[in-house]
């Protein structure tokens, strides 16, 4: 019995596994149909399916050799919330609030105060400070386009000058009877006052590339008085007095600056320039630095590595007391024309070189010209006292920038030409003058040495038909010490050879013996200038600069000033100029500046030779306060 039941599971199973052994055939037949019926997954037509093991043949591994590049940034630095904007002062206004949003809004925006400023407000952003467009619907219809800016410009520039300088006297210009000399007392006082009112328009995104147009107004409104001790220094008539009050208006920008095209992709141009312009024909102002009318062409090249200038301008008068541009009279008979070409990293790299070829062209022979104050200027009184015309062609080589850790400024000219009219021989002279300068700076940290030197040729023989003393056509020097400098600064009357004659101009290097810069001629017939000196300027902290300045100063020749004074010798030493400075930005910006300055002359033989006063071989000072606010 128990046999029987383990053997009947065995006998219960063998029919089934009979009967399923004549199908096997039939099961794989189907399989093989349905696998035909399949595309195969080495096709790739079964995308995301892939035979488990199958490995395909994969392509080379791509290297990079390219040492030193940046690598793509990740998808991570590219967030989605934020979106670009299509200009930079979008980016400022996005983030100010409205004026009229509520408080709680105005509580998110406190962390902007920084930001957020109105327009009276100079130091941010403002839009009459030319840092946003002007809005569509608030300017006028005459101006197409987007992208129109506005800058309005203020300026109070206040002088208190204090100062001594060599007054000549006679029988009708002593202001104190009894004490008749050929110098009288030399003390007087410089109180002036110039308002500046500037406004631009332009049309372009300027932070890569020049406007495509703009139109500029630059208005000029000085109040001055002088006091000085002795008649006929401030009026030819004497019984004017010895104090002047006076004032004038004058135009000193009035231009339209047209954009003509870009040469490269990098915003090189060409340009077009035309009305009353600033210009400075080379780095420091010794040859031609003035506001004056005229066409000018310029542009850049190699990446702004290639500056150049083609210009012509017409001289305007100014006015007599205040230096100002004086558009109620007609232009003056004299023609400057410009050409000049600067490179950077040119002789050496760091340094900016500039070739300059300018032409002076003065017909002013036939006119007599008498200023504000009753003075004449054209011709001035010296010689023959005839009108004068000249021709003058000035060639120069001017550097600017460093050597090494040199810093260093160089400046040399060739004035060729003809006078044709010599006040010393009455007869055609031709123009043969030399002129050179140079100022090696150190910087050590926050300190700064200067080593100037400076040749200007001087006359050797009045009495020939050569000229060789030099002169320029309206400098105004930055150079050992600028206008801190007493030389620079104050004008020297010639007297017992020239009336009206000035020895140097007022802001000027040169001893030219001019009636006036502004208003007189250039003069070859001159001792010409020698200056050696050096300086230091020390950034004491941001907001204050301290500059040092000692000058020695000489006669090139003094032959001039022998026959104009009827003189055996004259020494040459001028003497020692002795200056400093004090320079006070409060806010660290150009927007306030305060100086005050102080300088004395120390005079050597040659200058005691020519000049003296009551009180002996005295010193002279010259001092002054000047207060610049900008908006």
């Amino acid at each position: 019995m128990s046999l029987v039941l383990l053997l009947l599971p065995a006998l219960l199973m063998q029919p089934a596994m009979a009967e399923a052994q004549p199908e096997q055939p039939a099961a794989e037949s189907q399989v093989d149909e349905q696998e035909a019926d399949v595309p195969d997954v080495e096709t790739g037509k079964l995308p995301g399916r892939r035979r488990p093991g199958y490995q395909p043949t994969l392509p080379d591994p791509v290297t990079q050799r390219n040492p030193g590049a940046v690598h793509a940034p990740p998808p991570e630095a590219f967030p989605t919330d934020q979106f670009p904007v299509p200009d930079r002062w979008r980016i400022m206004t996005g983030l100010c609030p409205k004026p009229n949003a509520d408080q709680s809004i105005l509580d998110l925006f406190k962390a902007m105060r920084e930001v957020c400023h109105g327009s009276r407000d100079p130091y941010h952003q403002n839009t009459i400070k030319g840092d946003r467009p002007l809005a569509k619907g608030k300017r006028p219809g005459f101006l197409k386009g987007d992208d129109w800016f506005f800058n309005l410009g203020l300026t109070s520039d206040t002088v208190i000058e204090p100062r001594t300088f060599p007054i000549p006297v006679g029988v009708q210009t002593t202001a104190r009877p009894g004490s008749l000399d050929t110098f009288g007392k030399s003390g007087s006082l410089v109180l002036s006052q110039t308002f500046i009112a500037s406004a631009s328009l332009f049309k372009g995104s300027t932070a890569f590339k020049p406007p495509e147009i703009e139109y500029k107004l630059a208005l000029a409104f000085n109040v001055n008085h002088v006091r000085v001790p002795e008649r006929r220094v401030l009026f030819v008539d004497p019984s004017k007095g010895t104090h002047r009050t006076d004032a004038f208006l004058g135009v000193q920008e009035a231009f339209v600056d047209r954009h003509l095209r870009n040469t490269s992709d990098r915003y090189d141009f060409d340009s077009l320039r035309i009305g009353i312009q600033p210009f400075q024909s080379d780095f420091r102002g010794f040859l031609f630095n003035d506001q004056q009318l005229g066409v000018r062409l310029f542009g850049t090249r190699d990446n702004n590595r290639v500056q150049y200038n083609l210009a012509v301008f017409w001289r305007l008068e100014k006015d007599t007391n205040s230096g100002l541009n004086n558009i109620t009279q007609s232009p003056r008979k004299d023609f400057v024309f410009v050409a000049n070409l600067y490179r950077q990293d040119f002789l050496v790299s760091g340094l900016t070189s500039q070739i300059s070829l300018v032409y002076n062209r003065n017909r002013e022979g036939g006119q007599i010209k008498v200023d504000a104050n009753g003075f004449p200027v054209r011709p001035a009184l010296l010689g023959d006292l005839r009108g004068r015309s000249y021709d003058v062609v000035y060639l120069g080589y001017n550097a600017d920038g460093h050597v090494g850790r040199i810093n260093l400024t160089a400046s040399t000219y060739a004035a060729l030409g003809k006078d044709r009219n010599s006040f010393f021989t009455s007869r055609p002279a031709s123009i043969r003058a030399f002129f050179g300068a140079a100022e090696l700076s150190y910087d050590k940290d926050w300190m700064r040495f200067r080593l100037s030197g400076l040749y200007a040729s001087g006359d050797g023989n009045p009495g020939d038909d050569k000229e060789t003393g030099f002169d320029a056509i309206f400098e105004n020097p930055i150079f050992a010490g600028a206008d801190t400098s007493y030389w620079i600064r104050q004008s020297i009357p010639f007297a017992g050879g020239g009336r009206a004659v000035s020895l140097n101009g007022r802001n000027g290097i040169l001893n030219d013996l001019r009636s006036s810069k502004e208003q007189g001629q250039s003069n070859f017939n001159n001792p010409g200038t020698m200056l050696a000196g050096l300086g230091g300027d020390f950034d004491l902290t941001p907001q204050w600069r301290v500059s040092t300045n000692a000058n020695h100063l000489w006669f090139a020749n003094t032959a001039t000033l022998q026959a104009l004074r009827n003189e055996g010798s004259i020494p040459k030493a001028i003497g020692w100029d002795l200056s400093a400075s004090a320079i006070w930005r409060p806010k660290a910006t150009q927007n306030l500046v305060l100086r005050l300055s102080a300088a004395a002359l120390l005079p050597g033989a040659g200058f005691r030779d020519l000049f003296d006063n009551q009180n002996g071989h005295r010193n002279y000072y010259s001092v002054l306060a000047n207060a610049i606010v900008t908006f």
